[in-house]
């Protein structure tokens, strides 16, 4: 997209009326409010759903497929958002994705309320998948839109976005949780409800309030182009269905093989991407040298994700099973533990953007503070093993444990996650610049890939080990990126 096509754009958006910043960002904001709350609320029940008996409203499953069955779906996700990504750069635009997606995820929220069996929850799970991998990554993309580049509102926009985003993450557990612990599929129909008011607003507001931005598609196919893609995509689909209806009959394709294929999947494709941008003739010798820098960063965020993210699988059922949740004279929703995370990291980002900025030159490089973020999460995973090293295995644990746990791991993500984003874009090759942020988000899919290769080991007898373990790989690999941090700055070529 030229200069002037993108400041066509800004120049078509009311640039006043929502805190000072283009109107446009209301309509943003609102949009990934609801799917935020829809998404999290859903997957704040969505385990117990899974591993709850039947005559509880659950699906019945074993409680190690329920879980690994989480952490795929959450590595699916993440992996989806590139499918979404390259069909709004060269097919739809991100506007009609950001629909369709939307529609999607609500279809699958519908799914998921109607009692049914398990054909019906793997159908929601396709739709929601896919719908997520459209919408998400490219509403932040028309937030991008909405601001010319000299712009100073700019990032403070992007700041207000993720407000949003952590609000309706922060709510929807307290909300949806609430019910949906009662009644699963009421539940569901409230995250469906959820994100048909996102579709509303967006739909009603969007022409007014975004003007051009996510209409234009950047980097369309020709017709040709389209039919020879679009030809190769349907002959695959029906390979791939011919294929899992031959396969399931068989016996060869089973949840456990599916889980085994995804965490190959998880691994490959990453790999595949740093290959070919790495012997890509578009990748100068400083952006070579800036990659193989990037690659223990990539490794290190695998590590961190992985255990940031049982906070909704093997925390989650600690929370339901290990966890005292009458405390304070209140009954605790074992859901609500879920809010945790995006409500310290709403009331703690201000603070470490604020100990960065008076840091300044003095602040830790950027593979020291992914050393940070990979010692606070393995010391929250070393805090959790505490209560049944001093009480036992069977003894219910005070909810406060697990409080602390989300705590001490949230200030590794802010170690982390947002260094992390900025260090993409600053490492990246021109060339390759949106592809390079699309590998970043795959760290979180190859991590829940792993995990659920993983989860299968947790058990009440193995809970000590299980955490130990994994803490202590996360402190280990701590302080070998933290000896390694010359030799990774020295790749980095000047970026700090």
């Amino acid at each position: 997209m030229s200069n002037m096509d993108k400041e066509k754009i800004v120049q078509s958006v009311p640039q006043t009326g929502f805190f000072g910043h283009p109107k446009g960002l209301f309509t943003l904001f609102f949009t990934e409010f609801w799917e935020r709350f829809s998404y999290y609320g859903m997957r704040a029940i969505l385990v117990y759903f899974m591993y709850y008996e039947v005559t509880a409203g659950g699906l019945g499953l074993p409680q190690d497929i329920a879980l690994a069955i989480m952490s795929i779906y959450g590595s699916l996700v993440y992996m989806s958002g590139i499918i979404g990504g390259w069909l709004a750069d060269q097919v739809i635009g991100t506007s009609r994705a950001v629909f369709y997606g939307g529609v999607l995820i609500m279809m699958g929220h519908i799914f998921l309320a109607i009692p049914g069996n398990i054909a019906l929850f793997f159908i929601s799970m396709v739709l929601i998948v896919l719908g997520t991998g459209l919408l998400k990554p490219n509403v932040s993309s028309q937030v991008g839109e909405i601001y010319s580049e000299q712009d100073n509102r700019r990032d403070a926009g992007f700041s207000i976005f993720y407000m949003g985003i952590n609000l309706g993450s922060f709510l929807s557990p307290l909300i949806i949780g609430t019910v949906g612990m009662k009644n699963f599929h009421l539940g569901f129909g409230l995250a469906g409800v959820g994100m048909f008011i996102g579709l509303i607003l967006y739909v009603t507001t969007r022409k007014k309030n975004l003007g051009l931005a996510g209409t234009s598609v950047v980097n369309p196919l020709s017709s040709k182009e389209k039919k020879k893609v679009f030809t190769k995509i349907g002959i695959g689909i029906v390979v791939i269905g011919v294929l899992i209806a031959i396969a399931i009959p068989l016996g060869i394709l089973t949840f456990d093989t599916f889980i085994k294929l995804v965490g190959v999947l998880g691994i490959l494709i990453p790999t595949l991407y740093f290959v070919s941008m790495y012997r890509s003739p578009k990748t100068t010798a400083v952006e070579r040298s800036r990659l193989i820098a990037y690659i223990p960063l990539f490794i290190a965020a695998i590590m961190f994700w992985a255990i940031q993210e049982q906070g909704a699988t093997i925390l989650a059922n600690y929370a339901d099973k290990r966890t005292q949740l009458d405390f304070a004279g209140i009954h605790i929703s074992p859901a609500w533990f879920q809010s945790l995370n995006p409500l310290f990291i709403i009331t703690l980002a201000p603070v470490f953007a604020w100990i960065w900025m008076k840091l300044g030159h003095r602040q830790p490089t950027i593979p020291q503070k992914f050393s940070l973020g990979l010692l606070f999460a393995g010391l929250s995973f070393l805090i959790i093993l505490l209560p049944a090293y001093f009480g036992g295995a069977n003894s219910l644990v005070n909810p406060l444990w697990l409080v602390l746990s989300y705590f001490v791991v949230v200030i590794g993500e802010l170690c982390l996650s947002p260094v992390g984003l900025s260090a993409t874009t600053k490492l990246a090759p021109a060339a390759f610049s949106a592809q390079t942020m699309s590998l970043w988000f795959l760290s979180n899919a190859a991590a829940q890939a792993i995990n659920a290769q993983i989860v299968k080991f947790y058990t009440p007898e193995t809970e000590m080990m299980y955490f130990g373990v994994i803490g202590g790989a996360a402190l280990v690999l701590s302080l070998l990126l933290f000896i390694l941090t010359p030799k990774i700055q020295s790749y980095m070529k000047g970026i700090k």
